[in-house]
């Protein structure tokens, strides 16, 4: 590999690390799972998610600063809707991949035992 593609390739990465860094936690995962099936109030969302209006502003705040979603006033309310067709994608892998059928959900548990340093993975 040449130093200009390795270059290029060490620039991808820092985008793709800061990309799944906006999206690493958890309130906003949740968010954006109920926006995968289409555009939402934020009342609808504070419902779907069961959090305070200011916790799920604060979020949907930070992702639309980052491009991945998009927001539209209608009276009073304001509708929200995944705007980066890579965050629906990455979603929707990420959900065959952890949120399968219930024989995937118990390899993981199989796998992954809470506080088993042997296998956790290190953040």
């Amino acid at each position: 590999m040449s130093t200009i593609d390795f270059e290029i390739k060490k620039q991808k990465c820092m985008f793709v690390a800061s990309f799944l860094k906006a999206l690493s936690h958890p309130q906003r995962m949740l968010l954006l799972c109920c926006l995968v099936d289409g555009e939402k109030s934020v009342t609808e969302l504070e419902e779907l998610c069961g959090t305070s209006q200011s916790v799920v502003s604060q979020h949907l705040s930070r992702m639309r600063l980052q491009g991945f979603v998009s927001a539209r006033r209608d009276g009073n309310f304001v509708f929200y809707k995944i705007a980066d067709p890579r965050v629906a994608i990455l979603l929707a892998q990420l959900e065959k991949l952890f949120c399968g059928d219930a024989a995937t959900a118990a390899s993981f548990v199989g796998v992954y035992h809470a506080g088993d340093s042997s296998n956790s993975i290190a953040y």
